[in-house]
């Protein structure tokens, strides 16, 4: 084959595999949200891959779910290091609590925490996406537009409430979580009787264990 042929041979794997590898993460999202004790066979038929293409990316159910996981992880951190260019401390908050919430990331660490063994890469982008975190509440409480008693691990399950709310209508889901944030966002404001009970401590919380 001519060296010209083989190239675009290759490139034209490569491609498939590539469209491949996004096909079947849309469909392990999907499988896995609604039944995560679900097998990888349903992922591969959803699909309309077969069975030896998946494994060919992955090699089990816990590699599919911890890739799953960490693509939502990282996608948490490229939102809130957008979230701490804003210059405004309480809109890069809450602008970023909205675009975490529709991108959904919370409804894996509802549905898949202790589905799988977390990978070091994955242990420091988690360090990471808390460091950000509690960076945005220090500007906001700094500003003086978030109430003192909220730490950092208030907000995961915040969000984790969030995600929480599901319905067959994916349009009419993202209309109702933006409702309850809403709400939730206005009791994060400053002001208001003091929230009751001990905040959850660093660490207690952990999901990916």
């Amino acid at each position: 084959m001519p060296r010209d042929a083989e190239s675009a041979a290759l490139s034209g794997r490569r491609g498939q595999a590539a469209r491949n590898d996004v096909v079947i993460l849309d469909a392990a999202r999907t499988v896995f949200l609604a039944d995560p004790k679900a097998p990888v066979s349903a992922v591969a038929e959803h699909a309309g891959v077969g069975i030896s293409a998946l494994y060919r990316r992955y090699p089990g159910k816990e590699a599919l779910l911890c890739r799953l996981c960490h693509d939502g992880l990282r996608q948490y951190i490229a939102e809130a290091e957008a979230a701490s260019r804003d210059p405004d401390a309480w809109s890069a908050l809450t602008e970023f609590l909205g675009r975490v919430v529709d991108a959904d990331v919370h409804s894996l660490t509802v549905n898949l925490a202790g589905a799988f063994t977390p990978t070091p890469d994955m242990g420091e982008d988690a360090r990471r996406a808390g460091e950000l975190t509690a960076g945005l509440v220090a500007r906001a409480k700094a500003a003086g537009c978030l109430r003192e008693d909220v730490v950092t691990e208030d907000v995961g399950l915040l969000l984790e409430c969030c995600a929480a709310v599901r319905t067959p209508d994916p349009d009419r889901t993202r209309v109702l979580r933006r409702r309850y944030l809403a709400l939730l966002v206005a009791g994060l404001a400053g002001g208001g009787p003091p929230l009751p009970g001990p905040p959850p401590a660093p660490g207690e919380l952990g999901r990916w264990k």
